[in-house]
């Protein structure tokens, strides 16, 4: 289903400890890389990679346990899982395709992936553009009944193994649907065939188990390596612009500048008229926004 969506984007798996990444990547000039959210894949990125595409590189992955990439896996620590393991995976595919330093524009569980890159690699990462996220840490700390009740997956997923695994196995196709139509666009804002895409990526073996432990993982051993930086005073320290969708649940529960103002030092950003899935329900605004935004902050000589 994906090859007629993103057709000119070259695949290509990248190896990393066992572990097969799905990769594609396409255009020319300074490099970009884009990561998709849950319970998606790259997919989520088909209306707008291709203009990106006409300004840079853009290198597009599958995260660890979703689309075409492997389903390692975990243990009692969900440490397979942690950010910090997937933004090892994340410069992994950077390096494969010769770049060491590089912006990245994340959604979602992306996104979190992002942020642990850019902590944890920052000469790795030049500019930053996160889409309808607060930071984990903060996110967890200032749950309320409303974010709970619209953000139930994201207790659900954690419980320990098998329920969730096997609630999710019963009908993959109908997890995905009711995750991605509960939101405030519901389903019709999405292309069928990226719909069929995610369906199909969330039926792979192993898919069930892996998405659990992406969010075991930052309820754990991901919240640790917040407060570690928490802690140490450590922040981002590259340009970060934050988006939002005004419709969203995180632009309702949280005060997204406030909280990003804490955990990084060069802070900007707004809310789009949209709900959480900004790249597919907004694509005009996050393009105008992405091509500002990148082609505001030149590299140093």
């Amino acid at each position: 289903m994906l090859a007629p969506m993103l057709n000119d984007f070259q695949p290509l798996t990248v190896h990393r400890d066992g572990v097969a990444l799905h990769t594609r990547a396409g255009g020319g000039g300074p490099p970009l890389l884009l990561l998709h959210g849950h319970p998606q894949s790259m997919a989520m990125w088909h209306r707008v990679a291709p203009e990106l595409a006409r300004h840079f590189t853009v290198v597009l992955m599958d995260l660890r346990g979703y689309g075409d990439s492997a389903r390692p896996a975990s243990d009692a620590a969900h440490a397979a899982y942690s950010k910090r393991e997937m933004a090892l995976d994340a410069l992994a595919v950077m390096a494969a395709y010769g770049f060491s330093r590089f912006d990245v524009l994340a959604h979602d569980r992306g996104a979190r992936v992002a942020h642990r890159l850019a902590m944890d690699h920052a000469a790795a990462v030049r500019r930053l553009m996160l889409l309808d996220i607060a930071p984990t840490l903060a996110m967890y700390a200032h749950t309320g009944e409303a974010f709970a009740r619209a953000y139930w997956h994201w207790f659900f997923l954690i419980q320990p193994p098998p329920l969730p695994e096997v609630l999710i196995e019963s009908d993959p196709a109908r997890y995905v649907r009711s995750v991605m139509g509960s939101r405030h666009a519901g389903l019709d804002a999405f292309d069928a065939a990226a719909l069929a895409e995610y369906a199909r990526c969330a039926a792979i073996p192993g898919t069930a188990a892996s998405i659990c432990e992406d969010y075991r993982a930052s309820a754990s051993i991901d919240l640790d390596h917040d407060r570690a930086d928490v802690a140490a005073g450590r922040v981002l320290a590259q340009p970060l612009r934050v988006l939002w969708g005004e419709h969203g649940t995180v632009a309702r529960c949280f005060d997204v500048l406030a909280l990003w103002r804490e955990r990084a030092s060069q802070v900007s950003g707004q809310s789009l008229p949209c709900g959480h899935y900004i790249a597919e329900e907004s694509p005009r605004h996050l393009l105008q926004e992405a091509l500002s935004f990148l082609s505001t902050f030149q590299e140093s000589p």
